[in-house]
């Protein structure tokens, strides 16, 4: 088994941010050819997503509908003020993982692993954990 971090810095509020690059990378890295990798990070108030990377629109649409379905003020009683973004990473999940097949991840046409921020900007770590198998 192998472990690996990286962190992401975001810029905004609310950012999907293509880490799929990393991930293979830390695959590639590793040596295994069959199993799995589980990306994961620790904050409960980002996220881990799989969905499509080639339509910048989609990530848009995405953090435009997790707003409207969870907005940032709606009369929450968390002291900190950013209640809006637990829910977020709640609705979203803090982990993905993905099959590891001939040493690269498997991974649809169309598909990008996304970090999810939704209480930035901030320096976050993404962790990465291969399972050979």
């Amino acid at each position: 088994m192998s472990a690996y971090s990286f962190t992401v810095h975001t810029e905004n509020h609310s950012q999907m941010i293509d880490i799929t690059q990393q991930v293979r990378q830390a695959i590639s890295e590793s040596g295994v050819k069959s199993g799995i990798a589980v990306i994961f990070t620790s904050h409960t108030t980002a996220g881990i997503t799989i969905n499509e990377n080639a339509d910048p629109d989609v990530k848009r649409d995405l953090l435009y509908a997790l707003e409207k379905a969870v907005p940032w003020e709606n009369g929450y009683h968390h002291s900190e003020g950013n209640s809006a973004a637990h829910l977020k990473s709640s609705i979203v999940g803090c982990s993905q993982a993905v099959i590891i097949n001939n040493g690269n991840a498997v991974l649809g046409t169309w598909q990008g692993i996304y970090f999810c921020e939704f209480d930035g900007p901030r320096t976050r770590t993404v962790f990465v954990k291969i399972v050979e198998g």
